[in-house]
């Protein structure tokens, strides 16, 4: 027969498989700094001992980070998703910028069809929350605060698609795009018709998935990102004009 006996399972197992979850579903994010031990023994219940053995084990298996005189971080696990040549290479090369647009319609469309459909109350209720936060920021002359929200709206979306591989790559992808690695974000929020289409964009974004609607989320997502897509057209062609008007400028000046 198949059966074998039931070994009682190490604290300190449990402990490692909770905070493993905790990695692995997007909600301890690299970087995170974990409460101190005294606090963690006490929210889970453990001892000081057990805890040490698998905050250890976490540290082996490179999930988990000691900084001196700091405490015990979530490790940049993603930091090695693109090494440093390809980074460089993709912020050389605007073929990688009209790519990397390409995927995130792909990979963000079905993740909005997602949310929509598999999405709890809650999930939505954050997305609803984060796109309020935007409507606020979008009073300001500064763009940084619209901006940076506009990032953690769609990185919500991916959450809630509850589907975690999607979740990790595409968040790497988004640091990649916060560090101007694709292209200026800032610069697209500074011009103001942009920046209002922007906001009507993710309007209805956020109107298709509080609807669970997942066709129409879809379809915003796909609809918003190919403005994206030309509107960097044409700041490109603006730029390339104005550099050639520079130049006749000068010229004329030197005569």
């Amino acid at each position: 027969m198949p059966f074998q006996k039931v070994q009682p399972e190490k604290l300190s197992h449990g402990i490692v498989r909770q905070i493993e979850l905790l990695i692995l579903r997007g909600i301890l994010r690299p970087g995170e700094r974990l409460p101190s031990e005294r606090e963690l023994s006490e929210r889970m219940d453990v001892s000081r001992p057990s805890l040490r053995e698998a905050l250890a084990e976490l540290q082996e298996r490179g999930l988990l980070t000691t900084r001196p005189n700091a405490g015990v971080y979530v490790a940049e696990v993603m930091g090695s998703a693109f090494a440093p040549a390809l980074v460089d290479l993709f912020s050389r090369h605007d073929e990688a910028v009209f790519d990397y647009i390409a995927f995130r319609r792909d990979l963000e469309a079905l993740a909005a069809e997602r949310a929509a459909r598999l999405g709890s109350d809650t999930d939505l209720q954050v997305i609803d929350a984060i796109f309020t936060r935007m409507e606020a920021a979008h009073q300001k002359r500064d763009p940084s605060d619209e901006a940076a929200l506009d990032a953690q709206f769609h990185l919500a979306i991916i959450e809630a698609s509850h589907n975690v591989v999607m979740l990790h790559m595409m968040r790497s992808m988004f640091d990649l795009l916060r560090e101007g690695v694709f292209y200026n974000r800032q610069m697209m929020f500074k011009v103001r018709t942009t920046r209002e289409a922007l906001l009507d964009q993710h309007r209805a974004i956020n109107t298709a998935i509080q609807a669970r609607d997942p066709a129409n989320a879809r379809a915003a997502v796909e609809s918003h990102l190919d403005y994206v897509e030309a509107a960097l057209i044409e700041q490109g062609r603006t730029a390339r004009n104005e550099a050639i008007a520079l130049q006749r400028l000068q010229h004329e000046q030197s005569r």
